[in-house]
């Protein structure tokens, strides 16, 4: 009998761990609130997401992943559907996310708000509504994997050519000359540093003293330019009175109208003269002209045959002695 109760014992024992077990089990699976379904369709692949997995909005747990299989609307998509809190704060502008935690590999459903509305998606066979599910990051990443890899590999080909054995002798040849360079440069800095000092010396001995005498000559200067600014003060009190002479001058029935007037009358003069006297004048110069010539005619012909003033115009007679003189003949009634 104490066997058989020792076994009653013991079999009730389990069987009121197992009912506590049970009841713990469901109490920790309930739902403390009520919830609201939805789907999510993708063409991504989602390794690492599980049923029961955490869907979060902006890192708040608000419910999980119910569901994980294939969209019999979308052929290759894969159909997830997650339980969400009526509490969430959803609106037009959410989507969803595929996100991980850490270095784990466990993915979860990232709820967000994109701060702009979207076009609503129809719900699909089972009348559920859907949340447009966006690429994550990690999914970004490999999409651009292949684009990725091709430019690793252009960079590998480059970094090759770059590291050929002609370019490595050509960077050898240049560090070589880049040494030599470095020791030139050395000798020009030594070079520099005896044109320094040289420049010292000069600047101590030529310069300084020059440099004193400047205070003199920055008087001199300052002397010269108070000259200047008096010169310039007279030349503009010069230029006012010019102006006011050309004011004067320009003004009406001044010294230039005056001038213009008498200049008129000279004009209306000098054209009289032109009209009236010059004709005169040229008609009296050609009677000079012609007297003058009559008078240098008789004086020619005097010069020519003095003998005109006394026996006149006409032929003289060669005398004794001259050639061509002929005696008088004698006239015989009259007695010698």
């Amino acid at each position: 009998m104490e066997n058989k109760s020792h076994a009653w014992a013991a079999g009730i024992f389990v069987l009121v761990v197992t009912a506590l077990l049970i009841v713990l089990a469901f109490w920790l699976t309930r739902d403390a609130g009520s919830s609201h379904a939805y789907e999510l369709s993708s063409r991504d692949t989602v390794t690492g997401l599980q049923p029961q997995a955490a869907v979060r909005y902006k890192g708040v747990s608000v419910g999980k992943v119910t569901h994980i299989g294939f969209d019999p609307d979308a052929t290759g998509n894969v159909l997830i559907r997650i339980d969400v809190d009526d509490t969430t704060p959803l609106s037009p502008t959410t989507f969803a996310t595929l996100s991980y935690q850490g270095i784990t590999g466990l993915a979860f459903v990232q709820l967000d708000d994109a701060g702009r509305a979207q076009a609503p998606l129809p719900p699909g066979r089972s009348g559920v509504p859907r949340l447009p599910l966006q690429t994550s990051p990690l999914g970004k990443l490999t999409e651009q994997a292949p684009q990725i890899l091709a430019q690793v590999d252009e960079a590998t080909r480059r970094i090759n050519q770059l590291l050929s054995d002609a370019n490595l002798k050509l960077v050898t040849t240049t560090l070589t000359n880049a040494g030599q360079a470095t020791q030139q440069i050395g000798a020009a800095a030594g070079s520099l540093t005896q044109l320094g000092t040289r420049l010292d010396q000069t600047l101590t001995t030529r310069i300084d003293p020059a440099l004193a005498k400047v205070p003199a000559m920055v008087d001199v200067t300052d002397k010269a330019m108070r000259s200047l600014q008096t010169a310039a003060d007279t030349a503009n009190t010069t230029f006012d009175a010019m102006s006011e002479t050309a004011r004067r001058l320009n003004e009406k029935d001044g010294a230039l109208d005056r001038l213009a007037s008498g200049t008129g009358a000279l004009a209306h003069a000098a054209d009289t003269f032109g009209a009236a006297t010059l004709p005169r004048i040229n008609r009296v110069s050609e009677d000079a002209s012609r007297a003058a010539r009559q008078l240098s005619r008789t004086v020619n012909g005097i010069n020519d045959n003095p003998q005109s003033l006394i026996f006149g115009d006409g032929p003289v007679v060669p005398g004794p002695g001259e050639q061509g003189f002929a005696a008088p003949a004698v006239n015989p009634g009259v007695k010698p």
